[in-house]
Order: C-alpha cells, then structure tokens, then sequence
C-alpha cells in the first residue's frame, strides 16, 4: 500500500470532485469533502514518515518508468508540503460547513465542495510531481477551481476578484508554461529530475536564463511576491470565509515550493544563486513586501483586507529566507511555511466567524468585540502576536531564524529590519486590539450578537493552539524544515 499512497493522495480528491457533482446533495458533498480531506492527511503523514531521513518514493504512472512516462517523485521537502496542505484542509472542511451554508446558495453547496475537492487535488499534485508538464497542468486544476470558489462569495466585488485573479492566474500560468517549453526544447525531457542532469551539457545558455526568467515570473505571480500581489488582496477579502482561510494557508505555500524545486532540484543552486544576481533580487523585492505591503494594512479600513496585505508581507519573510541561500536562511523560509499556514489559516477562520454573527468587517463595526465575543477576539489576538513574531508563538521562531541567517552572514542590517517589520505588524494588529477593546461596543449590538457555532470556534482554536504548540515544541516543525533545506541544498533530487 505504501507504494500507491503518493498517486492515492492526488486521485482521491480527484474522483471525489464529479462524484459530488452526481450527488447533487451539499451535505453528501460535505461528507464526501471531509472523508478525503482527513484520508490525505493520513496519507501526507505517511509519505512524509516514509521518507524521513532522506528518503525518496518514486512512483510513475501506466507502469511507463521515468522519464518516458509521468513520475511521481516524493522526498522530504513535498511531503512537509503535502502534510501542510492536507492538514489546513482537514482543519478547514469542518468549519466549511456552517459557514458555506450562511455565505453560499444552498443550491450551490455540492458545486462548492467539488471545486474545494479539485483544488485539493490541484495543490496536492503540484506538490508530488515530478513533471514539468503535468505540473503545469496541476496547476491549472487549482486556480480554476480557485476562481470558482472567490465568486461564489455573497458580496458582488467577490466576481470582480475572481475575474481579477483570472488574468492575473492565467498570465502567470503562461509564462511557466513557456519557462517549461524552453527547457524541454533545451534538454528533450519533462520529467525534472532527468532534466536537472541534462541542463548542465547544455551548450547554449540562452535559452535556459530565459526560461529561468519566464518561470520566475509566472510562479511570482502565483505566490503574489511584490509587486505582482495585486490580485491577492480582494481575493482574500470577498471570497467566502472558508476560501479565504483555504486559500492563505496553502496555494501561496504550494507555489513558493515550485519555486523552490526549479531554483535549487533544477536549474541548481550555483547557477541561480551564484552565477546570477538572483538573491539580491529576491532579497530587495522580499524587503519591499514586508514593509510596503505593512505600511498598506495599517491603514485599512476593512479587517479581512488589512490581513490580506499582511499575507503579502509574510511571502516577504518566506522569499526573504530562500535569497539568503544558507542552510538557516532555506530552514527559516520553509518552516515559515507551515507557520504562517497555521497562523493567518486561524485568523481568517475566526474573522469568519464574526462575519457570520455580526455581518461586519470594518473596524467601526467592530468597536467593543472583544466583550461580545470574547473567544473569538482573543483568538485573533493570539494570531496576531504570531504575526508579530511574540516568543511562545510560531511566527518567533521564523523570524528568529530570519535573523540568525542574517547574522550568519554579517548582514546586521538585515536583521535590523527584520525587528523593524515585527513593529509594523504591531501597528496593524492593534488597530483590532484598540476597536475590540478599547472601545463600547455599538448600542445596536447591547445584547450582544454571542459567539460564532462551534463547528466554526473549534477548528478555528485548534489552529491557535497549534500557534502556540509548535512555538513552544519546534521539533517536528523545524526538524522537517531543516531536512528539506538539506535535501534541496544538495542540489539533487
């Protein structure tokens, strides 16, 4: 069994979507959607065990080996990302419930679960593999279902986002599929393990820098690195609440991955990071994230939009351990993934839940929460410290890596500003403390509109909790990173 579990990971989600659609039923989808969504987890968690250590699980489909025909390629850094991904989902679906039936047409309920289905399927084979072709094609499943699921949101801007990350999606899409074609006319081969062995006899390098270029790009624009990021914020902001959550735990994740596996398994690590000025691209525009994209959220007037911008500036942080090219750069980077996917996947979890009971997202609106529902306030307090980079939570121990790898390397200043983005986090999360509690709250909300169900308050606490655990115990979570910054350094896969 151990051996089907990397293509069982993707065709599950994959099957489940039109059997939904033949169902015809929301909450037949919904169970169908939480079945698959806790067997990937199980299944993420046994490829990872599988390859701890450095391992690898190589898989190719219709029996053709590799690389005449499609390879499922599995080590320790997709599997750490597969585990991230099936485990938002596995949180996510069970809040999804309540909240896609307060937010969605109840005709359109069995539609929403299959599109969440593909886009799990999506992620989770961009994560496992190892075509080039197909991850293309992996990648396509996704945003589709991606743009479905932003305009099902009640708010009619939510069209206009969707229609907005359609071109910019697709834009993307484009470039990394040329990025793609360049290097099959270059090397003969999709499968990128063998082309990573062919690209070093290249004779010509032309057309390889441009496929590095035209790849670089589409997949920014996936992972909204400044200044291509414009279409994540009204994304965020109108899709409905559990797409939102969804969506900012894993699909900037997945495609930082992508990055990662051309940069370093690819192209390698001396001719990105050495022989161009890569770093010193990722390491300016990384910065512009964290600061420009903060100093926007402090002046925000709607909550959901200023944590939008603030995942602009978490990238930031992610983008800006990878330009190190260090062992303690790539680790802080990586384990910044799992820790901004529990972080903001809590925060946009809660903010749901006070769009359930209060209808509101303005800070105005907001004025007195912390006393009316006091569970999710607090909550969100929690995430933001982690935002913030408080010791005892997750985002801590990110930034003190940030810092540890910019010192390693004498770049004082670095770590300096990496301090100095903490502060602008701080400005932006207590603008909520300041309406939550420091203000009455409006007369016509006295009684109080009590706290969202908790179908929607557990899922949306376990994900603090796990802020807090794994700020506390960072041995699963940095020990998995560190291996999968090992792994990609040595430049092979």
């Amino acid at each position: 069994m151990i051996t089907q579990l990397p293509i069982l990971q993707v065709v599950i989600p994959l099957i489940a979507a039109p059997l939904m659609v033949l169902l015809r039923h929301g909450t037949a989808a919904w169970l169908l959607a939480v079945g698959v969504s806790w067997a990937s987890l199980a299944i993420a968690l046994g490829l990872l065990s599988e390859v701890a250590g450095g391992g690898l699980v190589s898989y190719a489909l219709g029996s053709w080996p590799p690389p005449w025909g499609i390879e499922y390629r599995v080590d320790s850094v997709n599997a750490y990302l597969a585990v991230i991904v099936s485990m938002v989902a596995a949180v996510v679906v069970v809040y999804m419930r309540r909240s896609v039936a307060e937010e969605v047409p109840q005709e359109h309920h069995y539609l929403f679960y299959s599109m969440y289905a593909l886009c799990l399927a999506g992620l989770l084979g961009i994560a496992l593999t190892g075509d080039g072709f197909n991850m293309f094609v992996f990648f396509e499943i996704s945003s589709l279902a991606t743009y479905v699921l932003i305009a099902l949101g009640r708010d009619r801007r939510a069209l206009m986002a969707a229609y907005q990350y359609l071109i910019m999606g697709t834009i993307g899409a484009t470039f990394f599929v040329i990025g793609v074609g360049l290097l099959y006319l270059m090397t003969g081969t999709l499968n990128l393990a063998d082309m990573a062995a062919r690209l070093p006899d290249v004779t010509d390098p032309r057309p390889v820098l441009a496929a590095l270029a035209f790849i670089t790009v589409g997949v920014s624009l996936k992972l909204a690195l400044f200044p291509l990021h414009l279409w994540l914020p009204n994304a965020y902001a109108y899709a409905p609440s559990a797409v939102t959550a969804f969506l900012a735990a894993t699909a900037t994740k997945v495609s930082v991955y992508v990055l990662l596996r051309f940069y370093f398994s690819v192209f390698g690590e001396t001719a990105v990071f050495r022989a161009l000025p890569t770093g010193s691209i990722l390491l300016a525009l990384s910065l512009a994230a964290v600061f420009v994209a903060s100093v926007v959220a402090i002046f925000q007037g709607n909550v959901k939009r200023m944590f939008a911008y603030s995942s602009v500036a978490q990238i930031g942080y992610i983008t800006l351990g990878v330009s190190f090219d260090s062992a303690t750069g790539l680790t802080a980077g990586i384990v910044h993934l799992f820790n901004h996917a529990l972080t903001k996947g809590a925060l946009f979890l809660l903010l749901g839940g006070i769009a359930l009971r209060a209808a509101a997202m303005r800070f105005d609106d907001l004025r007195g929460m912390g006393r009316l529902m006091p569970l999710t306030s607090f909550g969100i307090v929690l995430g933001g410290l982690s935002l913030i980079g408080v010791p005892g939570t997750v985002g801590f121990v990110s930034k003190w890596y940030l810092v540890v790898a910019a010192l390693e390397q004498g770049a004082w200043w670095i770590a300096f500003l990496v301090v100095a983005g903490s502060l602008l986090a701080l400005a932006y999360v207590w603008r909520f403390v300041e309406a939550a509690y420091f203000h009455a709250p409006d007369p016509k909300m006295a009684a109080g509109p009590g706290e969202a169900p908790l179908s929607m308050l557990v899922p949306a606490w376990l994900m603090i909790a796990a802020c807090v655990y794994f700020g506390l115990d960072t041995g699963l979570t940095l020990g998995g990173a560190g291996e999968a910054a090992q792994v990609l350094l040595k430049g092979k896969w």
